[in-house]
């Protein structure tokens, strides 16, 4: 029977509050490196654990859910647009369209055919790690709102009533910049970029092209630091088949059916983000258009 309260998720929660906010008001005065670095790592934590709230964690309360989780240290997701999306990217039979997706990094090839050639060159990049580390927040930013404003001028109210109680939210955060905290401002947005980047190292290689839905989905077996900043995230798969288990159930169950999960996802496994960089830190791990995407049909 599911608890009323998740305590490791609140508690986590609490400690990722605690840390931005000394940083932002102390450290910063004694280290301004050590802040951006404090706060970076917070605000991905804090994504991370929003990414647990979307999913019904820590409470039974979607609202409760929410409200714990509402100042956006990453500052530029709306969490009403990141929900849906999300749980759009959760139908799993639609993982890497290119149209259905709203994750994926895939183009349709007859868009990315008619791309300009400065484009190709900056999508090829960003499909390596270190292009998607250092260009994949401004691209992925760029496309992520972009569509959105094609869904606001089309009328789509859902869409815009999720960026306009994003503005409260970015309040709440700005003034708390602007009124408490000593951090200079240009290395709080340093550290907003920093994580950011941190949170494209896990979806770097989340998902890839494949005929079977669930050898699309990866297995990292990170148990270090990228494994708690990540909330246990990067056993993927794991993830994807039970969406409702909480991020510190995850290592065990994965643990426990092991041999399953690596059949279901047909191997693709990767030891630790170290060997990810190692393999692709200037090579792209996939192509930009989809492999399989024919004529509409392909998924």
């Amino acid at each position: 029977m599911r608890r009323a309260a998740e305590w490791p998720t609140l508690l986590m929660l609490g400690i990722t509050y605690a840390v931005w906010g000394v940083a932002t008001v102390w450290i910063s005065d004694i280290s301004v490196f050590l802040a951006i670095v404090l706060c970076a790592w917070a605000a991905a934590q804090h994504s991370s654990l929003t990414h647990e709230a979307l999913h019904g964690h820590p409470t039974r309360h979607t609202l409760l859910n929410a409200v714990l989780v509402f100042p956006p240290l990453t500052v530029v997701v709306p969490y009403l647009r990141f929900r849906d999306t999300h749980l759009a990217h959760h139908q799993d039979e639609n993982l890497t369209d290119p149209y259905d997706d709203p994750e994926t990094n895939y183009l349709d090839p007859a868009v990315w055919d008619r791309l300009p050639a400065w484009r190709k060159a900056l999508y090829r990049v960003n499909n390596t790690l270190t292009g998607r580390l250092i260009l994949g927040p401004v691209i992925g930013q760029y496309s992520f709102m972009a569509a959105d404003w094609r869904l606001i001028r089309a009328g789509d109210r859902r869409v815009l009533a999720g960026w306009f109680f994003h503005i409260p939210a970015v309040v709440s955060v700005i003034w708390w910049m602007a009124s408490v905290a000593q951090m200079p401002i240009w290395a709080w947005l340093l550290s907003v970029y920093l994580s950011l980047s941190l949170l494209k190292l896990r979806t770097y290689l989340e998902h890839c092209a494949h005929d079977r839905t669930t050898a699309r989905t990866a297995i990292v077996e990170d148990r270090g630091f990228f494994g708690l900043l990540f909330l246990n995230n990067n056993l993927h798969v794991v993830h994807h088949l039970h969406p409702g288990v909480p991020w510190y159930a995850l290592p065990d169950l994965y643990r426990s059916r092991q041999a399953q999960y690596l059949e279901s996802n047909q191997g693709y496994r990767y030891g630790a983000y170290s060997e990810i960089a190692r393999k692709y830190l200037f090579r792209a791990k996939d192509p930009v258009p989809h492999p399989l995407y024919r004529d509409g049909q392909g998924r």
